[in-house]
């Protein structure tokens, strides 16, 4: 296949909220952008159909540089219904909503992938699959979780089996359905899966570390004590998504603990009913696998020191994301190892740029450094137009 070199000024890595919306903002800088990937892939493609987002539609909003834009509009525009409050989004919705968001906003995105990535003198040398090369001074990963699912260790052996699978593998958990399924996990991921396994027809148990499940509160009619924001109703919340520019002025240790712990492991409220039925083995860890005829057989540990035995014929990890830039196989090996980082993050500056120059990151691999609020959709508004304002003045020197 013929190559071809050209210049790209800017140039984003990724199609999904992060992407279009930084996409967006820079174009609307009067900057000439390159995105690449295939919009609201990751979302269509790694989350099960029938899913509802655990964030209300006023969080489930991308960053627009104008207003006629949000999720509120699009159903409005496409005839669909208009969701309030609470109302819980469903993921093909929030899919087409990105996707539109994507035509009005961002009608250049290639859906072509991004090989590889290495730093050159006056900038940035891209391979892509198209076998197109190009050079450009500013690259922003915005590429989600891919090359983050976490599996444990004690698992990971049966997924090239069959036997076992990250939640993110699966587009329709019906093709589970009949099977003995163990879900690992204790959030919205795994509550939720289970739920949806349920209601496909699977025999399932919940299989969860801590010593019990917990849900968020349901919505109470006001007056309330604490402040809302798009992430719940508390004053801890208001500070993570009003203040996430001082987030990254608290010392490193304590920024990694909040990004684990506030709004760590928990399902949405309106899980609990739908969970009835489902066995939930509270307080037990997996310590061991075995192959049992056609399916495996499972040891776990309780946390008062005695074991037991669960048999089943697939588990299902709904064990979330771990940021790793090591996971980034497109980011060349150079310029990867010296990137700073703080634990398995970037470190970023102001603006979300890394130590490398011209080298930007969103989305959660900016969590370490702006706090929880950037694994949720409701943080493009803070990200987006920052960094694009950012990476803007910096190519304008």
């Amino acid at each position: 296949m013929s190559r071809s070199t050209a210049m790209a000024p800017v140039v984003v890595i990724g199609a999904g909220p992060y992407g279009l919306s930084t996409a967006a903002q820079l174009k609307a800088r009067g900057l000439h952008v390159r995105v690449f990937g295939s919009p609201m892939a990751s979302w269509a493609e790694n989350m099960p159909k029938g899913m509802l987002l655990k964030s209300p539609p006023s969080a489930s909003v991308l960053s627009a540089p104008k207003a006629g834009f949000t999720l509120d509009a699009y159903c409005r525009e496409a005839g669909e219904p208009v969701l309030s409050g609470h109302d819980p989004v469903p993921v093909e919705m929030f899919v087409r909503y990105g996707r539109w968001f994507a035509q009005q906003l961002v009608p250049e995105v290639e859906s072509v992938r991004v090989l590889g990535v290495d730093r050159q003198a006056d900038g940035f040398h891209l391979k892509l699959a198209s076998g197109e090369e190009l050079r450009a001074p500013a690259v922003v990963v915005a590429s989600g979780m891919d090359g983050f699912a976490h599996v444990p260790e004690v698992l990971a052996p049966l997924v090239p089996e069959g036997l076992a699978s990250h939640s993110s593998q699966h587009m329709d958990l019906g093709g589970l359905a009949g099977q003995d399924v163990v879900v690992v996990g204790a959030g919205q991921s795994a509550q939720e899966s289970a739920a949806l396994l349920r209601e496909s027809g699977a025999r399932v148990r919940l299989l969860v570390r801590a010593p019990r499940l917990v849900f968020g509160a349901a919505p109470t009619p006001p007056p309330h004590w604490q402040p809302d924001t798009p992430l719940g109703r508390s004053w801890g919340l208001y500070a993570v998504v009003n203040h996430a520019a001082a987030f990254r002025f608290l010392p490193a240790p304590t920024r990694l603990r909040l990004v684990k712990r506030v709004l760590g492991p928990f399902g949405s409220w309106w899980l609990k009913p739908r969970l009835d039925g489902v066995p939930v083995h509270l307080g037990e860890t997996v310590t061991a696998v075995e192959r049992a005829g056609g399916g495996i057989r499972l040891t776990t540990l309780g946390a008062d020191g005695t074991g037991g035995v669960i048999e089943a014929g697939h588990v299902l990890a709904a064990t979330g994301y771990r940021v790793r830039l090591d996971g980034l196989d497109f980011l060349a090996p150079e310029p990867r190892s010296e990137l700073a980082r703080t634990g398995g993050f970037p470190e970023l500056d102001a603006g979300f740029q890394s130590s490398l120059p011209g080298l930007y990151f969103t989305g959660i691999k900016a969590a370490a450094t702006f706090g929880p609020l950037m694994r949720f959709t409701c943080g493009t508004r803070f990200a987006a137009p920052r960094l694009a304002a950012a990476l803007s003045s910096n190519l304008r020197g």
